[in-house]
C-alpha cells in the first residue's frame, strides 16, 4: 500500500507544472519577421527567424553565417522597379530551450541594401520557408512597432491565425548622418520569453533519474495525458459513438476500436519519426497533417455510406417482409469489415506532443523509454475512446430495454449514419483547401 502511494505521489509530481518550455505557435513551426528601415542613405533589413521543436531537431548543428546566406537568397528587394542584392552582415544565434529538452532556434541577420540616390519606392518580399507554416510579418521603419515583439512574444489571440505577411512596399527616403548597421540582440533579449511552460507529456522524457518509480510514474502520467488529449477536438469520438449506436455495437467492438486506435497512434508517430529523421529533405513533416486529415475525412465518408446503406437496405427488406435476424447477422458482418477504418481513423494523425518525445528520446539515448511512453499515451488515448465507445453501446441498450415505440427511435441507426456521414464529408471539406 505504501508503495502505491508513492508511485500515486510521483505520478502526481510528474504531472505538476515544472520548468520547462514549448513553442506558443506549435512544434513545427517557422516563424519569420523582416524590419526594413534606412540608416544615413543606406537600406538595411534586420532579418529574425524562430524554429520550433521539430525544425531545430531536423536542422541539427546551425551555422549561422551559411543560415544568413541563404535568408539573403530568399530575401527580394526592388528599389524603383529595379532589383537590389542584400549582402548577409552581422549575425546572433541562441537555442531558447523546448519542449521535452529539445531545443528552439532564434537567429538574427541584418542584411545590408543599397544606397539610395533620392526618395525611392521599394519592394520587398520573404521567400524564405514559404512551405512551412508559422508567423510570417513585415514591418517599415526602425520604430514601427512589431506585432510579434520581433517573434519574441507572439499575441496569445492571434496564435490561432498568425500574421501571414510576406511582402511589403514603402517610399524611402535617405537621411542625414553616417550609415550605421542596425544592431542585433545579445543577451537576455536574444532569447524566447514567451516560450509557454511545459506542463505536458512530452516533458517526461527529459526526467533527469530514471529509477523504477519514476519510470513507472511517468507512464501512469503518460497514460493520463494521453487520456486528457483524446477528450480535445477530433480524434473521432462523435464517429465512434455513432458508428456504435447505428451498427449494433457491442463492448468487445469498443475494446476492439481502442485496440485498433492504440495501435494506428503508434505506428503513426513512429513513421512520421522517421520521416523527420530520414526523409526532411523530400517531405517536410507538417505537410503529412493535411494529407492526414484528408485521408481520415475520406476513410469516414466511406464508413459513414457503407453503414447508412446497409440501414437503407435493412428498412427495403424489413418492409418486404425479411426476417429481422438475417439483418442482424448482415450487420455483423459489416460491422467486422468497418470496424478496422473507424479505429484507424480516430488514430491516424499522430499528437505533435508524441513526436516531440519520439525525437527527443533519440536526442538523449532514450528510445527504449520514449517508445513506452508514447505506447502508453496512445493508450490513455484509445482508453478514452474505448470509454465513450462503452457508454454509448450500454446506453443503447437500457435505451432498448424502455418500450419505446414509434419512427423517430427505429430512424436511429439510419440518423447515426448520417452524423457520420455528415463528420466525414465536414473533415474532408476542411482538409482539402490545406493540402
Amino acid at each position: 500500500m505504501k508503495r502505491l502511494v508513492l508511485l500515486l505521489v510521483a505520478a502526481a509530481a510528474l504531472v505538476v507544472p515544472v520548468a520547462g518550455s514549448a513553442h506558443p505557435l506549435g512544434n513545427f513551426t517557422v516563424n519569420r519577421f523582416s524590419r526594413i528601415e534606412i540608416s544615413g542613405p543606406r537600406v538595411y533589413v534586420v532579418y529574425v527567424l524562430d524554429l520550433a521543436e521539430i525544425p531545430t531537431f531536423q536542422a541539427g548543428k546551425i551555422d549561422a553565417r551559411a543560415y544568413a546566406r541563404r535568408i539573403a537568397r530568399g530575401a527580394e528587394l526592388t528599389v524603383d522597379g529595379r532589383p537590389a542584392r542584400l549582402v548577409p552582415g552581422s549575425t546572433a544565434l541562441a537555442h531558447p530551450p523546448g519542449a521535452g529538452g529539445l531545443r528552439t532556434t532564434r537567429l538574427e541577420v541584418v542584411l545590408r541594401g543599397p544606397l539610395l540616390e533620392g526618395a525611392s519606392d521599394i519592394h520587398y518580399a520573404d521567400r524564405n520557408y514559404a512551405d512551412r507554416i508559422g508567423w510570417k510579418e513585415i514591418v517599415v521603419g526602425k520604430d514601427t512597432h512589431s506585432t510579434s515583439d520581433e517573434l519574441r512574444a507572439y499575441p496569445k489571440d492571434l496564435l490561432q491565425s498568425p500574421l501571414d505577411v510576406t511582402s511589403a512596399d514603402a517610399r524611402l527616403v535617405p537621411q542625414a548622418g553616417a550609415d550605421a548597421p542596425p544592431t542585433l540582440s545579445r543577451g537576455k533579449s536574444l532569447q524566447a520569453p514567451d516560450r509557454i511552460a511545459d506542463a505536458g507529456f512530452a516533458r517526461l522524457i527529459g526526467r533527469g533519474h530514471l529509477g523504477v518509480w519514476v519510470v513507472l510514474a511517468s507512464l501512469a502520467a503518460a497514460l493520463f495525458w494521453g487520456a486528457a488529449h483524446a477528450l480535445g477536438p477530433g480524434h473521432g469520438k462523435t464517429i465512434v459513438t455513432a458508428y456504435l449506436v447505428g451498427q449494433r455495437g457491442t463492448p468487445r467492438h469498443a475494446a476492439l476500436l481502442g485496440l485498433i486506435v492504440t495501435v494506428t497512434h503508434t505506428v503513426g508517430v513512429f513513421a512520421l519519426g522517421l520521416v523527420t529523421l530520414l526523409l526532411s529533405r523530400f517531405v517536410v513533416p507538417d505537410h503529412l497533417y493535411p494529407w492526414l486529415n484528408l485521408v481520415s475525412g475520406l476513410l469516414v465518408v466511406g464508413i459513414g455510406a457503407s453503414v447508412f446503406t446497409a440501414r437503407w437496405r435493412h428498412r427495403r427488406a424489413h418492409a418486404h417482409g425479411h426476417e429481422h435476424h438475417h439483418d442482424h447477422v448482415h450487420d455483423e458482418r459489416i460491422s467486422a469489415r468497418s470496424l478496422l477504418a473507424v479505429g484507424v481513423s480516430g488514430g491516424l494523425l499522430p499528437c505533435p506532443s508524441a513526436l516531440v518525445v519520439l525525437l527527443a528520446a533519440i536526442s538523449l539515448h532514450r528510445v527504449a523509454f520514449g517508445l513506452i511512453l508514447i505506447v502508453a499515451f496512445s493508450a490513455g488515448l484509445a482508453l478514452t475512446i474505448t470509454g465513450i465507445g462503452l457508454v454509448a453501446v450500454l446506453a443503447k441498450r437500457a435505451f432498448g430495454r424502455l418500450s419505446f415505440e414509434g419512427r423517430a427511435v427505429s430512424l436511429l441507426p439510419a440518423a447515426s449514419a448520417l452524423v457520420i456521414l455528415a463528420a466525414g464529408v465536414v473533415m474532408t471539406v476542411h482538409a482539402l483547401p490545406k493540402v
